[in-house]
């Protein structure tokens, strides 16, 4: 584990696409250009994805931009 931010996996919880998308207020689609552009990293379950919820609030931590 790299820097000791690392959660141990029983702990991460996993969000479905459709959950990512209502939580950053999205289209299912956007989620899917985000996971396949490799900026927000998903695991493959099957044929769906699942999104670890801590990726998706460091994801909006890095792309907010303050107004001003």
């Amino acid at each position: 584990m790299s820097g000791g931010t690392e959660r141990p996996l029983a702990e991460v919880r996993f969000l479905t696409v459709a959950e990512v998308a209502s939580l950053m207020r999205v289209s299912k689609m956007t989620v899917y250009r985000l996971v396949h552009a490799g900026e927000l990293p998903a695991v493959r379950v099957g044929r769906s994805f699942r999104v670890p919820e801590q990726a998706v609030h460091d994801y909006l931590r890095s792309s907010y931009i303050e107004a001003g």
